[in-house]
């Protein structure tokens, strides 16, 4: 890449900030105004989206916060779960968001460059084993998985499962581009991000952690990660919603947009964030935090408090 072109795309993504700022503010104003005289219970939306986006891309589980944060909250808008899925999509919006200087100059790139389209066909690749597995057990995931005892269990297995990772030996990152990743280790990934259909593993330990393990270094992983957010938190959302619309109600309406907007803009936050983060630093404090909290889930549990 020319410094020429280096300079353009910076440009590019300043300008780009600023415009996505000016509809964030506006988004937000437009979904308080429809959901707080429909939704008495919009401020519990705000909190959900708050915890959404700070969570959806840090390797700790959003659905498991989610849905143990509601059940806290006595949230009723919760629609068997749909509500905590559906509001993910803001996350996808702030993926595309962030990276749309990068998205759009790919895919003038794709139809001249057998590399970009190798990537993108990494990405649909990755993609398939959650897609399969998530379809074809959609309806027993959300009526025996997503209790407060699996995402307690989860939580716990997953954080000590980051820490042996990090602690244990492994060779030279051999790929420090995400976009230069085989089509073999696209598929490792795509294995991995399967088990976190599981509430409480996380979609983004699952992802990053198999990308470390295929080869990738910590900065690619996370970069692959958000990308593969893409397809795989957008086609949740869609086929969830669609499952769900005979629960939907006028109020309802309202509260998915708020979260899904309120999430939108945390996780545009979180992601510049995170990526600064994972250069110099290791995972174990996130495995400690999810064993902590996974240990004060089971607690709540034993108590009857969730």
């Amino acid at each position: 890449m020319g410094s020429s072109d280096l300079v353009a795309r910076n440009e590019a993504r300043s300008r780009n900030v600023h415009i996505l700022t000016i509809g964030a503010i506006a988004l937000l104003g437009i979904a308080l105004i429809i959901a707080v005289p429909a939704a008495g219970d919009w401020w519990k939306v705000v909190i959900l989206g708050v915890v959404e986006g700070l969570t959806e891309f840090l390797p700790i589980s959003s659905t498991g916060h989610l849905l143990i944060v509601s059940s806290l909250l006595d949230f009723e808008g919760s629609l068997g779960g749909t509500f905590e899925i559906f509001i993910q999509l803001g996350a996808v919006l702030a993926v595309v968001g962030y990276y749309a200087v990068d998205l759009l100059h790919q895919a003038r790139q794709a139809p001249r460059d057998p590399q970009t389209r190798r990537f993108w066909l990494a990405i649909v690749l990755a993609f398939i084993p959650a897609a399969v597995t998530g379809l074809a057990l959609h309806d027993w995931i959300k009526a025996v998985l997503f209790s407060p005892t699996v995402i307690g269990i989860a939580l716990i297995t997953g954080g000590v499962v980051l820490i042996i990772v990090e602690r244990l030996p492994r060779g030279a990152a051999t790929i420090h581009d995400a976009t230069h990743l085989s089509l073999r280790q696209a598929l490792g990934i795509g294995i991995a991000q399967a088990l976190a259909l599981t509430p409480g593993v996380s979609r983004s330990a699952a992802s990053i952690i198999g990308g470390m393990l295929v080869g990738l270094d910590r900065r690619a992983a996370t970069t692959f990660s958000f990308y593969l957010a893409i397809p795989t938190l957008g086609a949740a959302t869609v086929v969830d919603l669609l499952t769900s619309l005979d629960q939907v109600t006028p109020s309802d309406v309202g509260r998915l947009f708020l979260g899904l907007v309120v999430s939108l803009i945390v996780a545009w936050l979180s992601i510049g964030w995170l990526l600064r983060y994972v250069a110099n630093h290791s995972f174990v404090a996130f495995g400690i935090y999810r064993i902590v909290a996974g240990l004060i889930v089971l607690a709540l549990v034993a108590l009857g408090r969730l």
